[in-house]
């Protein structure tokens, strides 16, 4: 039986340079999330909160216009592009 691992892409920058890249751990997570472990998920990639919320908040806008929505999902893409870039540069360091 084939789990949700066997499908995972490999990551060329890591293959090639042999440095993560900023998206490196986002495909484990999502799949440790989606076993329920929801703290592993957020040690393997810090992002994946901040990205879901995101995603509804551009998704929920899509379908539902609500007041302030483009500073919602500004401050959303903020505080999650600094996220990815902190823990990247925390992983560099580390």
């Amino acid at each position: 039986m084939s789990s949700l691992e066997d499908f995972m892409l490999p990551c060329f920058t890591k293959q090639i340079f042999g440095v993560d890249c900023m998206g490196c751990g986002l495909q484990r997570s999502v799949s440790l999330m989606f076993h329920g472990d929801l703290i592993a998920a957020f040690k393997m990639y810090p992002a994946i909160y901040p990205l879901i919320l995101l995603f509804i908040a551009i998704g929920f806008n899509i379908f539902f216009k609500f007041q302030h929505s483009n500073r919602i999902i500004n401050t959303l893409a903020i505080v999650t592009i600094s996220v990815i870039i902190g823990s990247f540069i925390l992983k560099l360091i580390i």
